[in-house]
């Protein structure tokens, strides 16, 4: 059993041949499932032009399965500060915040949420990339903003979201609790918890360090059943090695199909080495080591796998053999 609080990230994936509103359906019952299984947590990552992830706002996803739910928290795992004004962020999430008392986190990144370079000019309406020093403003505002001008009571819980040591070192200078994405950049993973560990001033949102870690779990009865619900995603990875943002989310099938060349091959290895994959005793004992050597306050599990009951499922064989009782949990 792993005695920390598990949550999970949502990033939407849209099934090669199905329509994004058929993604979006699902959202519901996958929210609903969650909470009743007892996750601590629930975010909607931001993304834009993709033929496999749903363009569908975090702050949208948030209300809506806040609604249909009991006890999990819920939030933006993140939203990208480059694509919105600061005061638009405190706004929105204050307000969820006061509907959903205790419920709502603001997990803030920096991305564009999107390799389509048109589209990621299109959300800063025509500005080129964001400067650290601009992405550092628009934190403190919109951190400033639900203090100052977003007087509806209980606030939303803010989170820095990192994959580096330059976004470790500013949630260490603004204290704020840090999550980091094990899931994207494993191999900066250890070096930026130690820096944010080592620079990290308290403030009023965090008085100490405060550490999550999200990393890529798939759960399956047998390893062969793992690396199948795994393929798909693994195609979509090969592709982004070699520059395609383009790529649709196979089927398992389809991605059993799909020839992977020997650099992919190696590359793959290498990245899935350093996540949870396998059986409920082999994702348990990955966790496990990874908690220890992080030393993290929480794990969030992203599952990326194609069908909704498949991904629910592999929530549920993880939450059978590590979750403490929900009532531990929250």
């Amino acid at each position: 059993m792993i005695d920390l609080p598990l949550s999970a990230l949502e990033v939407a994936m849209v099934q090669n041949g199905t329509r994004a509103v058929e993604t979006l359906r699902d959202t519901t019952e996958f929210a609903r499932r969650l909470d009743a299984l007892g996750y601590r947590r629930l975010w909607y990552a931001e993304h834009h032009h993709s033929p496999a992830i749903g363009a569908f706002p975090p702050v949208v996803l948030t209300a809506h399965a806040a609604a249909s739910t009991r006890a999990i928290r819920l939030g933006s795992g993140g939203v990208l500060a480059p694509n919105h004004a600061p005061i638009m962020l405190a706004e929105q999430f204050g307000t969820l915040a006061a509907l959903h008392p205790g419920r709502i986190d603001l997990g803030i990144g920096r991305g564009p949420g999107t390799f389509h370079e048109p589209t990621a000019r299109a959300l800063r309406r025509g500005a080129g990339p964001t400067t650290d020093e601009e992405y550092r403003d628009d934190v403190a505002a919109t951190l400033r903003l639900l203090l100052d001008e977003v007087a509806l009571g209980p606030l939303p819980e803010p989170w820095l979201l990192s994959s580096s040591t330059a976004g470790a070192a500013l949630a260490a200078e603004l204290g704020l609790p840090i999550a980091f994405a094990h899931h994207i950049r494993p191999d900066n993973t250890l070096a930026a918890l130690d820096h944010y560990r080592a620079h990290f001033s308290p403030s009023r949102w965090c008085e100490r360090p405060r550490v999550l870690v999200c990393v890529e779990t798939v759960c399956a009865e047998t390893p062969q059943e793992a690396a199948r619900l795994a393929g798909p995603m693994n195609v979509i990875k090969a592709g982004l090695l070699k520059g395609e943002s383009d790529t649709p989310f196979p089927s398992p099938e389809e991605a059993a199909r799909h020839q992977f060349t020997a650099q992919e091959e190696g590359a793959l290895a290498a990245f899935l080495a350093q996540q949870a994959h396998g059986t409920p005793e082999m994702v348990l004992r990955r966790l496990t080591e990874l908690a220890a050597a992080t030393a993290a306050d929480e794990l969030m599990l992203v599952t990326p796998i194609y069908a909704v009951a498949d991904r629910l499922r592999s929530y549920e064989l993880v939450q059978q053999c590590s979750l403490p009782p929900a009532s531990q949990q929250r």
